[in-house]
């Protein structure tokens, strides 16, 4: 595994073991729209923080995996909890959301969880400490395509008073980037039959997206680090200028997204580093 310049630059220190605070299933969408009881279970986030005291850090906007058709934050498989706990070590905020789950719900209910839950952590961040200006979205798997659906489609952000340039930066781990094929059986298409249409991050990608950090496996579930690589290289003939890959060795599609809870986990390292040094950017 070859580690890219941006981390070899700046391994800065990760912080101290020092006592975090988490703020369980927070909701993060009003009463007007969580009227059914689906959303109202579902809709909602664990706020990870680091040590008390501590002021201005970012936060990372986290979704789980599961195909938009299982998983949770709860799930002990997705680590969400040992994920955020090692985050907050390094001085980084993390919010992992829950959302809406096909078939109890369609195209783009859960997307628009998403978005909201990003908008809820940019308006709250800043009553615990945070900075409003650098929160950051990204997940696996399922919630990679979430989160680059999200911070690449203004479209998204635009009913919360928001748009990409309140995006600080996504990093994501082995997102779909093509239209998801959940959505597209949803639409009754194979999953087998690949499109790219507005469901699709990689139908998104203009110069002007957020800065983007992409992680994959190098034993990755059949096509997904091909769909990785297209989208990092559409990125860069596009022209966007901070566009960051990395594939790590010896990982399956599920590792390469759990094994964030290690301190000392390549990808792990590279988001911490992203982060940091894109947040001293803003």
């Amino acid at each position: 595994m070859r580690l890219p310049a941006l981390i070899l630059t700046a391994l800065l220190p990760l912080g101290s073991a020092a006592e975090t605070r988490v703020l369980k299933d927070l909701a993060y969408r009003d009463s007007a729209a969580t009227e059914d009881a689906y959303a109202r279970e579902r809709c909602r986030l664990d706020l990870t923080l680091p040590a008390t005291g501590s002021k201005g850090f970012a936060t990372y906007v986290w979704f789980h995996g599961g195909g938009l058709k299982a998983g949770s934050k709860e799930s002990p498989s997705e680590h969400c909890d040992a994920i955020g706990a090692s985050f907050a070590r390094a001085g980084i905020a993390f919010a992992a959301a829950n959302y809406r789950l096909s078939p109890r719900c369609r195209y783009p209910d859960y997307v628009d969880d998403a978005a909201a839950a990003f908008a809820w952590t940019v308006r709250n961040i800043p009553a615990h400490g945070g900075d409003p200006r650098k929160v950051f979205i990204g997940g696996h798997s399922a919630g990679g395509y979430l989160a680059l659906l999200v911070g690449f489609d203004p479209s998204r952000l635009r009913p919360h008073g928001l748009g990409l340039g309140d995006v600080a930066g996504i990093a994501q781990v082995s997102g779909q980037v093509f239209t998801h094929y959940t959505v597209r059986e949803e639409r009754g298409i194979s999953k087998y039959r690949v499109i790219a249409d507005e469901a699709a991050p990689c139908f998104h990608i203009q110069r002007a997206v957020p800065p983007v950090f992409t992680v994959y496996a190098q034993k990755d579930m059949l096509g997904r680090a091909e769909e990785n690589q297209y989208m990092v290289a559409m990125l860069k003939s596009a022209g966007h200028a901070e566009n960051y890959s990395l594939r790590v060795d010896d990982r399956d599609h599920g590792s390469v997204g759990h094994n964030l809870r290690n301190d000392d986990d390549p990808a792990r390292l590279a988001f911490v580093n992203f982060i940091r040094k894109t947040s001293a950017n803003r």
